[in-house]
């Protein structure tokens, strides 16, 4: 059953779980909203979302329901390394929400779509480098989960020094940059950084020195969300890399031994 659901004053919208969709997803609760009406035609319904959004004045939607869910399927890329889903990042949440239950296969085991499942590719997915209206999971990473073992799950990072890394990427979001920037640009800006950290250096100027280091970071931060991975896992991999490297110190640098 397909339902047509009116928020007073906020919008006009369709979907086949009321409670998923309305309550779990926008914290409406039963008696803030109301079913103009239900059907088990998909098409009538996605007809008729358009018009009602037209009379009440609303937003129209730019596509029709019928466009969007299609037989409780969502065709996903799937390769060994990773499933790719045909929305952009910021569409993901309402578009598998409308698709609970769903199933899909990989060289990882079968993966079904639920709310605990849902939660963790939210918080996992990045943005496509080659294709901004897709985003991505790591499979391994899904099945790890699905075992009760996910890497980045347990990984939940509560001094504000970790999750202002977060804020970087809202930031930049916010302001377009994975849209209509790039890993070169980022890449070019990331050197002229590099040059004030060294002028603020040789001044021993320890306020410019803090400015560039952070401006660096937050280029970095970027650079790696556009290449879709997380500064986190590159910190984390680099760290896994160094810690037991043994070596010296010669004249202020750390050689690391060789084998």
């Amino acid at each position: 059953m397909y339902y047509i659901y009116h928020i007073p004053g906020k919008k006009i919208g369709a979907t086949r779980n009321l409670k998923t969709r309305v309550t779990l997803m926008q914290g409406y609760k039963e008696g803030e909203y109301e079913v103009l009406e239900q059907s088990e035609d998909i098409d009538y319904i996605s007809d008729r979302e358009i018009e009602l959004q037209k009379s009440y004045g609303y937003k129209v939607d730019r596509q029709k329901y019928n466009n969007l869910i299609k037989s409780n399927k969502m065709e996903v890329n799937i390769t060994e390394q990773t499933t790719t889903f045909p929305v952009p990042l910021k569409k993901l949440k309402g578009r598998l929400m409308d698709l609970v239950g769903m199933k899909w296969k990989t060289s990882e085991g079968e993966f079904v779509l639920d709310q605990k499942s849902i939660e963790w590719i939210l918080k996992n997915s990045y943005v496509s480098m080659f294709n901004d209206k897709r985003c991505f999971l790591y499979n391994k990473a899904l099945a790890e989960y699905f075992k009760g073992d996910a890497p980045v799950k347990k990984q939940k990072p509560k001094d504000k020094e970790v999750k202002v890394f977060k804020k970087i990427r809202q930031w930049a979001t916010d302001r377009g940059l994975y849209v209509a920037g790039d890993p070169i640009t980022q890449y070019v800006k990331l050197q002229e950084e590099a040059g004030e950290l060294a002028q603020a250096l040789l001044k021993d100027d320890q306020p410019e020195v803090i400015d560039a280091i952070g401006d660096m970071v937050v280029v970095l931060t970027n650079l790696a969300h556009q290449r879709g991975v997380s500064i986190e896992h590159c910190i984390n991999s680099a760290y896994e890399v160094i810690a037991e490297r043994k070596g010296k110190m010669i004249n202020g640098t750390f050689v690391k031994e060789t084998l």
